[in-house]
Parts: C-alpha cells; sequence; structure tokens
C-alpha cells in the first residue's frame, strides 16, 4: 500500500475532476482511497481485488470476520451481486436508495471476490453522493467501510481519516465535515423476516413505514429470530459502514 498520501479539495467542477480521477486511478492500481459520503467518511477499495480488500481490513486493523459492505452506483447492480432479494427489501431500495440505507442479502455464488468471512451474504448500499458515484461508475462496486481505526469513531472530516489512517491510503478526497455525520441503518434481508442489525441514519419507524404494504415489520437487534439461523452476514459494529 501507499505510503504517500495525496489530498484533492472537491470544491468546484475542475476540483472535482481532478480528484476522481485520482481516485481512480489509485482503486485501478489496488491502492486504498478516503472519501466523504452522505453519511461518514470511507476507506475504499475496488470489491473485486482481494489484496485491496485486505489491505482495508488491515488499515482499519480488522480481521477477516468483519467484511466490509459495498456500495454501488445503481439499482441494477444490484441482481448482479445478490440473489434471493424479498420483494419488500425491493421496496425498501426503492424508497430509501441512493440514501443511507445497507441491505445485507445473500451474494451471488459466482462473485469472484474476498471480502472476508460473510457467509456468503453481502451488504450493499448506493450512496447519496454524486461525487463517489461517479467513482463507482468507472471502478465498479467498492469495498467501503468508515474510515477509522477500528474501536475509534468514524471519521467526519479529512483531517480525522487522515490521522487515523494517514499513509496506509492513497488518495484522500476532503470534502469538508460530511453532511451526515451518522453511520448507515443495516437491515437484514436474509431470513423469513426483515431484521435491522444496526439503527443509523434512517429510523426503524420510517422503515416500517414503507414495510406497511408487505403486511412485515423490522425486528431490532435482541428481538428472537424464529429461523434462529447465523446467515445476517457482515459484522455489524459501530464502525462497519460508512
Amino acid at each position: 500500500m501507499s505510503t504517500v498520501t495525496e489530498r484533492y479539495p472537491i470544491a468546484t467542477e475542475d476540483e472535482q475532476t481532478k480528484a476522481i480521477d485520482a481516485a481512480v486511478a489509485a482503486l485501478q492500481a489496488g491502492e486504498l482511497i478516503v472519501v466523504p459520503t452522505d453519511t461518514v467518511y470511507g476507506i475504499s477499495a475496488d470489491a473485486f481485488d482481494k489484496g485491496a480488500v485486505a489491505g482495508l481490513l488491515a488499515a482499519k486493523g480488522r480481521g477477516r470476520s468483519m467484511p466490509p459492505p459495498v456500495l454501488i452506483s445503481n439499482v441494477a447492480t444490484l441482481d448482479a451481486l445478490a440473489t434471493r432479494i424479498p420483494e419488500w427489501a425491493r421496496t425498501l431500495v426503492e424508497e430509501l436508495w441512493p440514501g443511507a440505507l445497507t441491505i445485507v442479502l445473500h451474494q451471488q455464488p459466482s462473485l469472484q471476490w474476498d471480502l472476508g468471512e460473510a457467509r456468503q451474504t453481502v451488504a450493499v448500499r448506493i450512496p447519496d453522493d454524486e461525487i463517489l458515484r461517479r467513482i463507482i461508475d468507472r471502478v465498479g462496486p467498492l469495498a467501503t467501510s468508515s474510515a477509522n481505526r477500528t474501536t475509534k469513531p468514524a471519521a467526519t472530516n479529512a483531517d480525522q481519516a487522515e490521522e487515523m489512517l494517514g499513509k496506509m491510503v492513497k488518495v484522500i478526497l476532503d470534502g469538508g465535515e460530511s453532511p451526515g455525520g451518522e453511520a448507515s441503518t443495516i437491515v437484514s434481508a436474509t431470513g423469513d423476516e426483515p431484521k435491522v442489525l444496526r439503527e443509523g441514519a434512517i429510523s426503524v419507524e420510517r422503515i416500517n413505514e414503507i414495510l406497511a404494504k408487505h403486511d412485515v415489520a423490522i425486528r431490532r437487534p435482541g428481538d428472537p429470530d424464529p429461523a434462529a439461523a447465523d446467515t445476517d452476514g457482515p459484522d455489524t459494529d459501530a464502525d462497519a459502514e460508512a
């Protein structure tokens, strides 16, 4: 991984073009980047570059038991990554993407990637951030976790991210203070019922409003699981996703 970090402002269109080009080049070279999202700052790698994903986990100081979620730029990509998607999950996606909702789904078995010990699941989100989506459009799905060392608070600006991750990333996009400041809400769609794995920027009440048409309701952490199946996939501690 890189030992020289390049930092780019993104206030103007010219700055954005230069920053996006640098971020894309770094990702395609197997490097890591830090980028602002609609929630907190994230650290990203090409999801299909196994070495880069391993570097992302190492940069954060976390193991393979805590695989990073994947950011995509359009809903069409969802079916390429996931299978057995419930209709209620598709409704949530239609209503809340782009936005601060992460959905955990069964991954397509043919995928040639290694995100860690994800138990054949993948956590997916479309961020409500145009610059980040432009990067994804050019590189493809990005393995992305909050920009921080594990156990530390998620970075909400470029200075915090650089202090924690510094020389482990090649490019940092500096977009000022993150607009959200709160991580995404994570919902599992791998069981018979929806289950909230982490409450975040989108409330359970808002999600249940949308789910009402399907006659299902969200389950909170600690609620009994009728299926009793350990299929929820990626770890969901506070720094699991941007």
